[in-house]
């Protein structure tokens, strides 16, 4: 791996260089539904028009290497091309493509998952998000593989659904479940197999837990996806109507597990000789369930006797850790990240944020790598167990707090950090908790500038994708607001398509920081930014830096 070059125009601050993501804060176009713009946000109106440079990024689609520029984008693909300075193809377009090409079904992992149940008589189950949000999984991918598992002979698929209601809209639930009853009628149309839904729930009440927040989710997906323990339906249609009419206004995200039943038993438990399939191919939502499968002791939850199967994920969810062990389709190989080069130049580092988005900070930022650098010092805030709408601050403060530390040390040349507030919090659809969750950012920022006036620091401030910036569903043909029975718009939970704010703010002026006129900028761009602001030269390869120094 070549070294840096050192640039000869300018040769870094006096103080550090932090990188603040504003995770969910993007630039909305409909000002009635931009909470980043409703909210009181003095720090942000400031540097908006008094910053050494101030422009918009790309932040979804092709931009972060997704396959589509109407997809939108998410915190895993943005802090991987944060952090790598490059765009590599994502989760979603190489799932897409190994089902293409058929190379997916071609592998050893795919032909073992198979050959067992074909040889036992068992089960072929499918855990995993159901909808096309394109964020953590495809609900095109599940159908191509029950479509495959059917010509390869598997008489007995068992699918467990997560449902979504954030990367697509929060009541969505029934439209992927009428179009999902259609294709299963017609899959088992001639007799030949048994394919059916078999358990679920809503991904923010099971399964889907991340970074070891609240292990009670694994532990309630556990017991209905394997142990057939869970509330009983004739049909996910008839639970998910259920749910709903007993919880009024209860988002698809929050509905609590259940399983389907026929003559009175649960149709799907996950027993000793079946296959599993985690089907989301994202990895930080993963990694939990996955231990549970794989783990031969496991302390987080009483999972009872492990079931022995032969279990894969979608993708290998961390690479440092060879996690799972058998996965269909490898990752994006991404290499020579910002903070390897930095390490390597023996730049001491500080990353941080609170647990919901520490591994985005440093895991994703690091290329999939669960590992820290020679140079680098990590730093978890443990962070509130209880709906983020309750708490909308989150750990703004605390994380705020402990940057200033850093930067007064004097320890760090660069810092890095999350605030989770805008993704977090947006994803509730409160609008009142969202206005609170994007000033408590904009606070946050405020005391950063502070500091670094005190020691000569640059400041570097973007997001990883957009959501706070677009709270309010709308009516794809008129573009208006669609609004509830009393008038009020109808929350939207998703990410936006939005881009997002890139500032460099230098209270010195050492760096002599202006635009370098970089045309169709994303977040990828970040990396060469400060790398530049910290006195090198970025490797050849890297997005261009959107400043221009000395």
């Amino acid at each position: 791996m070549e070294k840096l070059q050192k640039n000869e125009a300018f040769s870094g601050p006096e103080g550090p260089v932090v990188l603040v993501i504003m995770d969910g804060v993007g630039i909305g176009k409909n000002p009635a539904s931009d909470y980043v713009k409703i909210a009181n946000t003095p720090n942000l109106n400031w540097l908006r028009e008094n910053a050494a440079v101030y422009t918009e990024l790309k932040a979804h689609g092709k931009a972060v290497g997704l396959p589509d520029d109407s997809d939108m984008g998410n915190s895993e693909v943005g802090h991987n091309a944060i952090g790598c300075g490059r765009v590599f193809e994502q989760g979603a377009a190489l799932v897409g493509q190994a089902i293409k090409s058929g190379s997916m079904f071609a592998d050893k992992a795919w032909q073992e998952l198979v050959a067992n149940v074909n040889e036992k008589g068992a089960s072929l189950h499918f855990i995993g998000l159901f909808s096309d949000g394109n964020v953590h999984s495809n609900i095109n991918h599940l159908e191509a593989m029950l479509r495959k598992a059917k010509e390869q002979g598997v008489v007995k698929a068992r699918i467990h659904a997560l449902i979504d209601g954030r990367d697509v809209p929060p009541t969505s639930a029934l439209e992927y479940v009428e179009r999902f009853d259609k294709f299963l009628a017609e899959i088992n149309a001639d007799g030949a197999v048994d394919y059916c839904v078999a358990s679920g729930g809503g991904r923010m009440n099971i399964t889907m837990d991340r970074y070891n927040a609240d292990w009670s989710m694994v532990d309630r997906g556990w017991t209905a996806h394997v142990k057939g323990e869970a509330r009983k339906f004739a049909s996910m249609k008839e639970a998910v109507e259920t749910l709903r009419a007993e919880k009024p206004g209860i988002l698809d995200q929050d509905l609590p597990a259940f399983t389907i039943e026929r003559d009175g038993a649960a149709v799907g438990p996950i027993v000793d000789g079946d296959s599993v399939i985690f089907f989301n191919f994202r990895g930080d939502r993963s990694l939990e369930i996955t231990k549970a499968f794989e783990a031969d002791e496991l302390t987080e939850f009483d999972r009872g006797p492990k079931p022995n199967v032969l279990y894969a994920g979608m993708m290998e969810y961390d690479g440092d850790l060879g996690v799972p062990a058998r996965y269909l389709v490898s990752p994006p190989a991404i290499d020579r990240t910002m903070s390897q080069y930095l390490s390597n130049e023996g730049v001491k580092q500080f990353a941080i944020s609170e647990t919901q988005k520490y591994g985005h900070v440093t895991y994703f930022f690091n290329g999939n790598n669960s590992g820290k650098f020679a140079t680098e010092t990590w730093k978890e805030i443990p962070s509130d167990v209880c709906p983020f709408e309750d708490a909308p601050r989150m750990k703004a403060d605390e994380i705020t707090e402990e940057v200033i530390k850093a930067i007064e040390s004097g320890e760090y040349r660069f810092i890095r950090l999350n605030y989770p507030n805008g993704d977090m919090v947006g994803h509730t659809g409160v609008v009142d908790a969202v206005k609170v969750a994007v000033e408590a950012v904009d606070e946050g920022l405020g005391k950063i500038m502070e500091a670094l006036k005190k020691t000569n620091g640059i400041m570097v401030c973007s997001a990883d994708h957009g959501n706070s910036d677009d709270m309010c569903e709308l009516d794809k043909k008129t573009g208006e607001l669609k609004l509830d029975d009393e008038g009020k718009c109808k929350p939207k939970t998703a990410h936006s398509l939005n881009p997002v704010p890139a500032i460099v703010y230098d209270p010195s002026g050492a760096s002599k920081a202006r635009p370098s006129g970089v045309e169709g900028a994303g977040i990828a761009n970040l990396a060469a930014t400060c790398i530049t602001l910290l006195g090198f030269v970025p490797p050849a390869d890297y997005t261009q830096s959107i400043v221009e120094v000395g």
